[in-house]
């Protein structure tokens, strides 16, 4: 099985997957679970929080989001423009490069790989970002598809255009247009879209509620989710073993959720209740290290998966969880002591390993 038809398998299988590995991982034979030590093999699992009820809402079948068709009826929008097809020069088999041209192509080589062989991207986070409005303004950074859950095409948003997304009692009105209750907008490739102020990767599900409140869900590659969440979370000027520690932390906390999500359409939240969750706006070089440098790896307590609860200081930690859980302040005055972040992970969930999901390739 060649890479492309791992990955595209992974993605279409990920959820049956990763709850097998929840519930008995030695039992995989696609994914296997390398696990390193920074502490001792026994104790207590950090307590796990309830999540709260706000925003529940009335469960819908969970329906895995369609592949967009490129035939579509356009709503509002801006002529596409004109796609230039490239001419090979035969017989070049090095080109040269200038130096600028030569980091462009070095950051986009880097960016595939991490892209194609971090388990991290075949996991899709469900995060709702939105819930309870009563109108919505979206948008798309080049020229956006809306499709039906079922992958019916309805329409197609200009690039760079707002529309004001209201609930029209039976379903949904985007703009001038009447929608179904439930609708996905995908931004294409690389491309990004936007709920009120924000810029969002991944693609959007908006959602009609039956008490006539809107909900926007994003669906998002773990990966990318991270980078969100450790840049929103912590300082990206903190040291890397810091960072790295808020990275396995952040995606043990949202496994959780992913294997057990809050309702029928989202896996958790995004804001300080779970961990926040801001978009691309704080994404920096320094927190997508981390996170990519600790891809796959989470908090382990015998094969399991770890709530890995945090907080800002130790103060809060032991006043909102009892003491179980992670100071991000304590966790950077430790990376500066020199501590490695496996070790920094082993101090505040003791007893508990990092495990590590990993693609095998075999």
């Amino acid at each position: 099985m060649t890479k492309q038809h791992l990955l595209k398998w992974l993605q279409q299988h990920q959820r049956r997957l990763l709850f097998g590995l929840f519930l008995s991982m030695p039992l995989l034979t696609l994914l296997i679970v390398g696990v390193r030590e920074p502490g001792s093999e026994s104790v207590n699992q950090v307590p796990t929080s309830t999540p709260s009820a706000t925003g529940a809402i009335a469960p819908l079948p969970s329906v895995p989001l369609p592949t967009p068709q490129p035939s579509v009826t356009t709503l509002p929008s801006a002529k596409p423009a004109p796609q230039k097809t490239p001419t090979a020069k035969v017989g070049v088999k090095n080109p040269t490069y200038t130096g600028q041209q030569a980091v462009i192509n070095q950051r986009a080589k880097e960016a595939f790989t991490s892209l194609s062989a971090s388990v991290d991207a075949a996991v899709e986070m469900r995060v709702a970002i939105a819930v309870n409005a009563n109108t919505l303004t979206v948008g798309t950074s080049g020229e956006g598809l809306i499709t039906s859950l079922q992958g019916k095409s309805l329409g197609q948003l200009a690039a760079q255009t707002t529309y004001a997304v209201t609930h029209d009692g039976g379903g949904l009105r985007l703009g001038a247009s009447a929608l179904p209750d439930t609708v996905v907008l995908d931004p294409g490739p690389g491309g990004l879209f936007y709920l009120g102020d924000r810029s969002y990767r991944g693609r959007l599900v908006l959602i009609a509620r039956p008490d006539g409140t809107l909900m926007a869900v994003n669906h998002v590659s773990l990966r990318k989710y991270l980078h969100s969440v450790v840049a929103s979370e912590v300082s990206s000027s903190w040291s890397i073993e810091a960072l790295k520690a808020q990275a396995v932390a952040a995606r043990s906390y949202a496994l959780t959720y992913h294997f057990k999500p809050v309702s029928s359409l989202y896996d958790l939240g995004n804001d300080e209740y779970y961990q926040v969750y801001s978009g691309i706006a704080r994404e920096a070089e320094s927190t997508n290290k981390a996170v990519d440098l600790t891809a796959g790896e989470y908090v382990s307590y015998k094969g399991g998966v770890v709530e890995s609860l945090y907080a800002a200081s130790d103060d809060i930690v032991a006043e909102a969880f009892q003491g179980h859980g992670m100071s991000q302040l304590g966790a950077l005055n430790l990376a500066e002591q020199g501590y490695t972040y496996a070790q920094i992970l082993a101090n505040y969930y003791p007893s508990t390993k990092v495990g590590r999901i990993e693609i095998d390739h075999e």
